[in-house]
């Protein structure tokens, strides 16, 4: 009886604490909106527009900062938080792209290969903190359209000691990432190239890369080159629902204040020395207004890929070119 009075009451409060994230037009959900706590925390909804939130798990927290593609920004008080939270829909900002005529166009195909490793320890290890992007040029000034990104995973296997055998046992996971793509501002990501919540699951079966398709969001390539980007949103269950995952772990300080630290998430990240230029920038997503920043020595990261000079997170791209008519 007292297991299910608990249960019930369980139910309940997860229940009353479950905020939704709605456009205030349509009122439609807004999948995958960011929501940032103001202090460099934050979380994501999920593909329903929902999260959880109350003061019990976050007493600390008096604001929230909600952002997604497409929308105004939203700051609303935690004070009295509503169940339902409208977001004003936004004119898109899309002057770098341009709406090609592909029907009946003559095309050919052009691979760049992934960068793969299963090297643990030449791996970026993903925190839905960080948001990770990576510059490609337009490689011909004839029309280019974006086919599929494939992004490099490395997997872990269960028992160490067969780490290096191929038919090891891996690690299970079951992860959510967004994809985001921006034009090139200056040598930095700069306005996204689409509106669309573009999202994936990876998990062990996908091997050691993941082959997104992207051909139906018709994106071509400016002449200045595009950045491609990856963020974590974290674990999901196995119909591939985001759960409400534990997005730091707080630790003790021999001061006796509590620090928070990122929690990692898998799949690991291969970083490679494959690349000549350096390519990939990161960006804090909880900061509002934070500036992306080359992964570089001496640009506030410490790190020991960069110490092996592993500055890049080797993408793979197929592009369609297609012929002058």
């Amino acid at each position: 009886m007292y297991k299910i009075l608990f249960i019930f009451l369980f139910i309940g409060q997860i229940a009353f604490a479950q905020i939704t994230i709605k456009d205030s037009i349509s009122t439609y959900p807004v999948s995958y909106a960011t929501v940032s706590f103001g202090n460099g925390n934050g979380l994501f909804a999920d593909d329903e527009g929902q999260f959880v939130f109350t003061k019990k798990l976050y007493p600390d927290i008096d604001s929230l900062f909600i952002s997604a593609l497409g929308f105004k920004d939203l700051n609303v008080a935690t004070h009295n938080l509503p169940n339902h939270l409208l977001l004003q829909p936004e004119a898109s900002e899309l002057d770098e792209v341009f709406i090609g005529t592909t029907l009946d166009r003559k095309f050919k195909e052009e691979e760049l290969k992934p960068s793969l490793d299963d090297d643990y320890y030449n791996c970026w290890l993903p925190t839905i903190e960080s948001e990770i992007a990576v510059y490609f040029p337009k490689t011909t000034t004839k029309d280019q359209q974006l086919k599929e990104v494939v992004f490099p995973i490395a997997l872990e296997s269960k028992d160490w000691e067969k780490r290096n055998r191929r038919n090891s046992e891996k690690k299970k996971f079951s992860t959510l990432f967004k994809v985001k793509f921006y034009s090139n501002n200056n040598g930095v990501p700069g306005n996204v190239l689409t509106n669309e919540t573009i999202v994936f699951r990876a998990t062990e079966k996908d091997g050691d890369a993941y082959e997104l398709n992207v051909d139906d969001h018709n994106i071509y390539i400016p002449d200045n080159g595009f950045f491609v980007s990856l963020q974590v949103l974290g674990y999901t269950n196995k119909e591939g629902k985001l759960l409400p995952n534990k997005k730091y772990k707080e630790i003790e300080s021999r001061g006796g204040s509590v620090v928070k630290i990122p929690t990692n998430f898998r799949p690991l990240l291969p970083f490679t020395d494959d690349i000549a230029s350096k390519n990939t920038f990161i960006k804090r997503v909880f900061i509002s207004g934070n500036n992306w920043v080359k992964f570089d020595k001496g640009n506030q990261f410490k790190s020991s890929l960069l110490d092996k000079n592993l500055f890049n997170y080797g993408i793979g791209l197929t592009y369609k070119t297609f012929k002058d008519e």
